[in-house]
């Protein structure tokens, strides 16, 4: 029996995103089961580059079919991640929003036609499920917990019409307790909130880092005109009031501009309010029910501050948040479901892995990959990976760690991670600054041995194994100063801890560093810079490597380090744009009585996802039919040197921004030649 579930949205990678709710269609994702266990499953952003993709999830399915060897008609059951009633209102409101869009209004309908394009066949709409939002996600967590029974929580921004949902689990069965409107969403508080502090959408865990810098007194009391609790566990947010209070009481900060203390105090009485009102809502209905466990699903589950807290609290003897708890992790929640449905229910065993994604390949794969940047990369075979990467590491380098299938979700598991030594607080700022280019607040999680995690971290002693960065815990006073690039300010850590039985890799690779220094633990974060999304393919890897300043790359059985390329190897690699990026010329004012042609490369449907670009490289870009090789299109003008090199560097920012695709010669095969006029 095979069960697909999907997240995401209903338009195509190169269509204009469509003007649905913040709440509604992002996270694409596909998870394929077969006879109640994950077979395959992967972010759509992953594969299409697209941070939190909103797009159908084409590329996600197609690896999916590929993997388990099936064709799209071979899948029983295909799952939807919201119930139809919704997705129907969503599209009419798009239809009176955007009048002149072209598409059905029957959601079914839509995505039978879309998958019919994309895979070539027709799709009986009576093997299409559309399913509860949030039941989703509570069958997400509940089946992958490993409980006979357990209270559920499920708390996002909103789905369905609701932003969460308190159940009970028990054996093949899921009763719903109460539901939360979306107008008391915990998920919107929080968003609501972040807005004055210059975060958005997609930003709040930035948030619930900084919220340790702060202190919540001085603005508890404002913080709780926002929200009343009730008798019964239950409670209302008053979203309304956020704005004009927020207005009056602070100074707003604006994107990129310095952190005051005030924002951070306001960061932590947010953080405070979502912790008090979650304790207030589990608190009561574990008294009422008796259960001493919690699963846990939703956007707002991956507030791990908040998870490592309800862990200690006592209220629950065990606790399991599912790893992808945004709503990619729908798609899970969703063909499980099916497949419960279907008779064929998730075995009742605890998730110890997630990963679920593409594979490498084979080292004859990996190495073409590698030689094919020619002049750009030194390349080394090795027997022991794991040592000479635990020797660059010791020795102070920060490097790009890629091995077997990919993690499904949005953490970096040892599979596609970027690893440094945790014990220099130094690193923090480097990797920060030159690396992840991001705020230098923003902390980094450890990777443990799970043998050695007790020694080094204050763990529930019922809690062996933390494998997916869920929560955060208190690092032992005694090893704080110790390990330093991994400890937050408040002496806690985000936590990780690897066992030799599912990821005999990266324990191995930990464990080399432990041989050499003593200390059996790896900072590691997500191998990507700030504008994309993780790394999944050999390819991905590169063009990272090579657009930060990492020191050197581990693919697999490979060893990788930077060449300084010329610019005959640069000149060899062919630039393309990626399919959500458009060419636009706008005429606009840029002093009161002056107007020019502004030339931009937008990787969205609207100018703020703009980038400025030269006239020149303009020109070259339109000529491109497909992709063309970067030193044919620098030919076409005649360039002296320095303005050669001017483009090339203009090209290069590009790539780094990921508004442009550089790769090696060989992807041109099939390419049209270079035109000799604009196309218009």
């Amino acid at each position: 029996m095979l069960c697909l579930g999907l997240s995401g949205g209903l338009s195509k990678i190169y269509e204009n995103s469509l003007d649905l709710p913040n709440t509604f269609m992002h996270d694409g994702a596909a998870v394929l089961v077969r006879d109640g266990r994950v077979i395959a499953a992967v972010e759509e952003e992953r594969l299409n580059r697209i941070k939190h993709s909103n797009k159908l999830p084409r590329r996600s399915i197609q690896y999916c079919l590929e993997y388990a060897g099936v064709q799209l008609s071979d899948i029983d059951r295909i799952a939807y991640y919201a119930t139809e009633a919704y997705c129907n209102a969503m599209l009419e409101r798009l239809l009176i929003s955007q009048p002149h869009t072209s598409m059905p209004l029957d959601a079914k309908l839509l995505l039978c036609e879309l998958l019919a394009q994309e895979f070539g066949t027709e799709v009986d709409p009576s093997r299409i499920s559309f399913v509860s939002h949030h039941l989703s996600h509570a069958w997400s967590a509940f089946s992958m917990s490993g409980f006979e029974q357990s209270l559920i929580l499920t708390i996002d921004g909103g789905g369905d019409f609701l932003s969460g949902l308190l159940a009970v689990g028990s054996g093949t069965e899921i009763k719903p307790l109460a539901t939360f409107p979306e107008n008391d969403s915990l998920g919107l508080l929080y968003l609501e909130t972040i807005k004055y502090l210059g975060y958005g959408l997609f930003d709040e865990y930035k948030v619930m880092g900084l919220a340790p810098y702060g202190n919540p007194a001085p603005h508890r009391e404002l913080f709780e005109q926002f929200y009343e609790l009730s008798d019964n566990g239950g409670y209302r947010v008053y979203l309304d009031r956020i704005g004009p209070t927020l207005l009056r009481s602070i100074q707003v900060r604006r994107k990129g501009m310095p952190f005051t203390q005030q924002h951070k105090d306001l960061s932590a009485s947010l953080q405070e309010a979502l912790e008090r009102i979650v304790f207030h809502v589990l608190r009561h209905h574990s008294e009422v029910t008796g259960i001493k466990r919690l699963s846990l699903a939703g956007g707002v589950a991956h507030n791990c501050t908040l998870n490592g807290k309800l862990l200690r609290s006592g209220i629950f003897q065990d606790i399991f948040v599912q790893p992808a708890a945004h709503d990619a992790g729908c798609a899970l929640g969703a063909a499980l479901m099916m497949s419960n449905e279907l008779g064929q229910p998730t075995p009742r065993e605890r998730l110890q892995e997630v990963y679920w994604g593409p594979d490498l390949g084979s080292d004859r794969t990996v190495e073409q990959e590698l030689i094919a940047w020619g002049g750009h990369l030194d390349i080394e075979r090795c027997d022991d990976v794991a040592g000479r990467a635990a020797e660059w590491i010791a020795n102070g380098a920060v490097i790009g760690w890629m091995q077997g299938r990919s993690e499904f979700g949005p953490r970096a598991l040892g599979n596609r991670s970027i690893l440094a030594d945790p014990r220099p607080a130094t690193n923090k700022d480097r990797i920060n600054a030159i690396v992840k280019k991001r705020e230098g607040y923003r902390p980094f999680a450890p990777s443990v041995l799970e043998e050695s995690a007790h020694e080094f971290f204050e763990l529930p002693d019922s809690r062996p194994e933390f494998p997916f960065m869920n929560f955060v815990v208190p690092v032992r006073e005694s090893k704080r100063n110790l390990l330093g690039a991994v400890t937050h300010v408040d002496g806690t850590a985000r936590l990780q801890t690897v066992s030799r039985n599912t990821n005999p890799a990266y324990w191995e690779v930990i464990n080399a560093f432990r041989k050499r220094t003593g200390v059996p633990i790896l900072l590691n974060t997500s191998f990507n810079n700030n504008v994309e999304p993780i790394v999944d393919s050999v390819a991905d890897a590169v063009t990272t490597f090579l657009t930060t300043d990492l020191d050197g790359l581990v693919v697999g059985s490979f060893l990788v380090r930077k060449r300084t390329a010329t610019r005959e190897d640069w000149s060899r690699l062919a630039v393309s744009l990626p399919p959500y990026s458009s060419l636009h010329q706008v005429r606009a004012y840029t002093a009161l009585d002056h107007q020019e042609t502004l030339c931009e490369i937008r990787t969205g449907p609207s100018s703020r996802e703009a980038v400025r670009v030269s006239p020149e490289l303009f020109e070259l870009l339109m000529r491109i039919e497909g992709e063309a090789r970067l030193g044919d299109i620098l030919d076409v003008l005649a360039l002296n040197q320095t303005q050669h090199e001017t483009l090339l560097n203009e090209l290069r920012g590009l790539w780094e921004q990921r508004s442009v695709r550089l790769n090696p010669m060989r992807a041109c095969a099939s390419a049209e030649p270079l035109s000799s006029s604009i196309n218009r």
